[in-house]
């Protein structure tokens, strides 16, 4: 397995020099952020945009290739995580539009994945929300599937705040939803993106979710959980996560990485971990965001292979 990060950490560093650090810091691969050019953040590390896939060229993508060869690094995906299925139609058109944006630049580029979310109308319930489903994604998962490129779900709840609830920003997050999806899609460029920290806070079990879904896991995100158990005793299970979920660095939460890792490689599994840092206690700066992918690395480097 080679070891990444999503490089949405690091929105002041253009490509270039977001390149140059992580070829010297041993990285292998990058993940790079694809949101809409100049559309800024609407949430923490949204809104980021390393690459303009709307403009992509095959000139601009032989281009982009050339400098990632030259620093020794691989693109293991594309990211862009929004909303494909927000009540707001017009909203919902415009992140579509993009993320086939996305889609076409990755073939460009010979990456093989694209990581996003599913996306979910929060005032509905799951069964209604996958009618929405199964109006809108068919025809997206086709779309990558003619040009060679897989689509990998996150796993992401995306609750955090008020204004994600009651029900959270994408559905993809347990392993019933993820049995329907792929019995209504089962096209074989459909997949996960699987991040184990929204597992351990739902009381999920993260190694039985990766012998279960095996060869649907396209991309591995490293990002770690702590429970905050004062949070969990104030506000209880049913305020899903908010107020004690708290994202940290593979390594300083309560993610079992070696046993995680342990049944990816059971699985046959061999493709990347890419870091997501969302972990507050090393934002602010750029040496800070540094050192915590630093600390993730250095807490994964012993595991990979």
């Amino acid at each position: 397995m080679k070891l990444g990060f999503m490089s949405a950490a690091l929105p002041e560093l253009s490509l270039v020099e977001v390149a140059r650090w992580a070829s010297a810091s041993g990285f292998e691969m990058l993940e790079l952020a694809c949101w809409p050019c100049g559309e800024g953040a609407g949430r923490r590390y949204a809104g980021v945009s390393h690459l303009d896939v709307a403009t992509m060229s095959e000139h601009g993508a032989a281009t982009v290739r050339n400098l990632l060869e030259a620093q020794g690094l691989q693109i293991s995906s594309l990211g862009y995580y929004p909303n494909p299925l927000h009540p707001d139609l017009e909203h919902r058109a415009a992140v579509i539009e993009h993320l086939k944006h996305v889609i076409r630049a990755a073939s460009l580029l010979a990456v093989p994945v694209v990581g996003t979310f599913i996306g979910r109308d929060k005032t509905k319930s799951i069964q209604e929300n996958f009618d929405l489903f199964q109006h809108v994604w068919p025809e997206i998962v086709w779309f990558a599937g003619d040009r060679g490129v897989k689509i990998a779900i996150e796993n992401c709840p995306m609750i955090f705040s008020n204004d994600e609830w009651p029900g959270g920003d994408n559905m993809a997050i347990s392993p019933a939803i993820w049995r329907e999806m792929f019995s209504r899609i089962p096209d074989e460029n459909f997949g996960i993106n699987l991040d184990p920290s929204h597992l351990l806070w739902q009381f999920i079990d993260a190694e039985r979710a990766v012998y279960e879904l095996k060869e649907r896991i396209f991309h591995v995100h490293a990002k770690d959980m702590e429970i905050n158990t004062e949070g969990l005793y104030r506000n209880g299970v049913m305020s899903c996560g908010m107020g004690w979920q708290v994202p940290r660095l593979p390594g300083l939460g309560q993610v079992r990485w070696d046993r995680f890792i342990s049944a990816l490689y059971a699985v046959g599994y061999d493709y990347v971990v890419s870091i997501e840092h969302e972990d507050r206690a090393f934002e602010g700066t750029e040496e800070l965001v540094k050192r915590g992918l630093l600390i993730g690395r250095n807490v994964l480097r012993p595991l990979l292979v």
